[in-house]
């Protein structure tokens, strides 16, 4: 076995098991059962797919990819930080109702 062959095997399992982690996020994300567990579960899908697309890069040997996977990266940032306002406004609502 030579260096590519390796390389090649340990792109295609380390795919492999992000696209798994992904899979794992999807469920948690569709389960539930609070704001804060979609949350973790969407921002640790989004860090999967970032991941994902830098292996691809490697693997498909084309740069455009590792593009994809910034923009993703600073567009997650923004939407976990909303989401996060969103559930910390949710709680001081609910908190003031009792």
């Amino acid at each position: 076995m030579n260096a590519a062959a390796f390389m090649d095997i340990c792109l295609t399992i380390g795919l492999s098991l992000i696209a798994l982690a992904i899979a794992l996020g999807f469920v948690r994300l569709w389960r539930g059962p609070t704001l804060a567990d979609r949350v973790v579960a969407l921002d640790m899908m989004t860090a999967s797919v970032i991941a994902f697309c830098g292996l691809f890069a490697v693997k498909a040997q084309v740069e455009g990819y590792l593009d994809i996977a910034v923009a993703l990266a600073l567009v997650s940032f923004v939407s976990v930080v909303a989401l996060a306002r969103y559930a910390e406004r949710l709680a001081r609502r609910s908190d003031s109702d009792d």
